[in-house]
């Protein structure tokens, strides 16, 4: 199954300032199938146990919430995080225009799209949890939310417009915001059509990262995802998924004794090979003197910064206009 388009080709990441918002998520729900990977209502009552670690979910009355529901929260954990990397107090409530939600997530900026989100809040608010999971350096035991409140305000005029959104996080969340215990993520992330290609891939960043290697059985990995198909289905969905081959970053492999493996798509020395076409160079040489930078300077920064990004599925798509845009938005020193 191909990826879902760019919708919005004009949001190009690098083009931006080299503080600009790239999503990111969080290491417990990567970590731990607290999403439905359903696309219908899913009223399951699920509990997991991996090792210590106890976790039961009880779903909202329109059902449990759904990998593309996470959408929002990865929006808003990459807001916080961008603030708090800049030094800026965060707080656990995010205000944001739906619009810029939908184009960050990939995601169709149409009426139906706007109805889909009012549910997608139900089923955060909605659904509670009960775990022990171990956020922040600390072992909590109680039931809460993902999100505490969210909803919409629109105008008072007769085009009842939609203004803004707002999301009122949990502390359970917050904890892990706080503590930095995130993770950046591709942007191709919000292209995948399927729900178990997006969850393969949460586990593959938390797991493999940037290794040249990393495997589990079936089973386990069956159970990481929160799949509730037969083991024969999720074996023939796995192969698909294999067969397919367009998940960002990372390639996978299933051996005849059930052993799924995953590696990285680009090795770590291909992350040197990041080149600038001479008339980028040229341009970035000429902003460099009219703001008092020295050019080597900004060029080793973008550098490094293209070089990390790179490493987990985030290469630049034009490396010499997003290089000069770099340069071209740097303060001056004189």
């Amino acid at each position: 199954m191909p990826l879902f388009p760019i919708r919005h080709p004009q949001k190009d990441f690098f083009v931006l300032d080299i503080s600009d918002v790239l999503p990111k998520d969080d290491l417990s729900s990567m970590e731990h199938p607290l999403f439905s990977l359903a696309t219908k209502p899913d009223m399951r009552h699920l509990e997991y146990q991996s090792g210590k670690n106890k976790l039961k979910i009880m779903p909202s009355g329109i059902g449990l919430p759904t990998i593309f529901d996470k959408d929002i929260l990865i929006f808003c954990i990459s807001q916080l995080m961008h603030k708090k990397n800049r030094g800026e107090k965060i707080g656990n409530r995010v205000r944001f225009n739906a619009h810029e939600l939908m184009i960050a997530t990939n995601k169709r900026t149409d009426g139906d799209s706007y109805k889909r989100l009012e549910k997608a809040f139900q089923r955060l608010i909605g659904t509670t949890f009960t775990t022990n999971i171990k956020t922040g350096n600390k072992i909590e035991t109680k039931i809460f939310s993902l999100v505490n409140e969210g909803g919409f305000v629109r105008t008072a005029d007769e085009k009842f417009r939609l203004d803004y959104c707002e999301v009122v996080l949990s502390d359970w969340m917050m904890r892990a915001i706080e503590s930095s215990e995130v993770v950046t993520i591709s942007n191709d992330y919000f292209r995948l059509r399927r729900p178990l290609e997006r969850r393969i891939y949460e586990i593959s960043r938390k797991h493999c990262g940037n290794q040249k290697k990393w495997q589990i059985g079936l089973n386990n990995l069956q159970e990481k995802t929160g799949s509730n198909a037969p083991l024969k289905k999720f074996r023939l969905n796995i192969k698909e998924i294999i067969k397919a081959d367009v998940t960002p970053f990372y390639k996978f492999e299933l051996t005849k004794d059930d052993l799924f493996i995953v590696r990285p798509r680009v090795s770590k020395t291909k992350y040197d090979k990041i080149t600038l076409p001479d008339w980028a160079e040229e341009q970035a040489r000429e902003i460099a003197v009219q703001k008092g930078w020295d050019y080597y300077v900004l060029r080793e920064k973008w550098l490094s910064f293209a070089k990390e990004q790179t490493a987990i599925g985030n290469p630049p798509r034009n490396t010499g206009g997003a290089f000069v845009a770099y340069c071209n938005k740097q303060k001056k020193l004189r």
